[in-house]
């Protein structure tokens, strides 16, 4: 069972690793190494029934996963205060050409974030981080998006804000405008921890995508490469939670088990 954690600068309680949905609403256009088949509402309820049991609250989702928001809803009926949704703008995916797109305009954050809303059967989005391209100081000083999640926090539609960021400058900018930045952390990669150590000194939120390295963990420098990974990704105490994309229950209770005991081990 997982203790949840303050993401530093809010109020918010998250489990130290999060369920990421894209295999619930998207199998086309992902980068995972193996073919799989979107789970249906069965096994899907399943996987989250599994998930709360084992004390993970957050959920992270988007309109370029497909049809995940409008599942999420469906299913969360009656359980909706149990979770923390985390959601995004930016990314807008065509299932027709398994492409996707991006508009950082204000109307379509605006349009986004309703339509998210209505997909989600909520009335508040916990956590919205703006899907970046890759331009991230271009999409905050020139679109200015990080303004249009401050205005959508004020009016009480969103809880917390930030970005998906893909590079160093645009992770420390959004954390100096935001609450969070989401970052790529993993045993091949780990040039963004200097992000991770500007949340840190800041007390601002960081959560990690693809700490599994999306389902490419390198072999050779350990017996056991997702122990190593979660060392080195909840090791850190800048970090919130980790984001982990899997619908098979058994990779998500060993996940857990691996959790609980390497976080133990940093708490001795």
């Amino acid at each position: 069972m997982l203790t949840p954690r303050t993401i530093a600068g809010t109020d918010l309680q998250v489990s130290p690793i999060g369920l990421g949905t894209v295999k619930l609403g998207r199998d086309k256009g992902v980068k995972y190494p193996d073919q799989f088949t979107i789970p249906d509402d069965t096994a899907a309820r399943y996987l989250l029934d599994i998930s709360k049991a084992l004390g993970i609250n957050l959920l992270d989702t988007a309109p370029a996963y497909g049809n995940s928001e409008i599942r999420l809803g469906q299913l969360l009926t009656n359980q909706r205060n149990d979770w923390l949704i985390c959601s995004k703008v930016g990314e807008e995916f065509d299932p027709q050409t398994g492409l996707s797109h991006f508009n950082f305009s204000p109307e379509h954050i605006r349009f986004s974030v309703e339509r998210s809303l209505k997909r989600l059967n909520t009335d508040v989005i916990d956590i919205l981080l703006v899907h970046s391209d890759g331009n991230d100081l271009q999409r905050i000083h020139q679109d200015g998006v990080l303004q249009q999640l401050a205005l959508l926090k004020a009016e009480g539609k969103i809880r917390a804000g930030g970005m998906s960021t893909k590079t160093i400058e645009g992770g420390i900018e959004t954390l100096k405008h935001a609450d969070i930045a989401m970052i790529t952390y993993n045993l091949n990669d780990q040039h963004e921890l200097p992000v991770i150590d500007y949340a840190l000194a800041q007390q601002k939120g960081i959560f990690i995508k693809k700490a599994l390295s999306s389902g490419h963990i390198p072999q050779a420098h350990t017996t056991d490469p997702v122990r190593a990974s979660f060392d080195l990704v909840l090791g850190h105490p800048g970090v919130s939670s980790a984001i982990i994309g899997t619908i098979n229950p058994d990779h998500l209770r060993a996940n857990v088990t691996t959790v609980a005991d390497c976080l133990a081990r940093h708490t001795t």
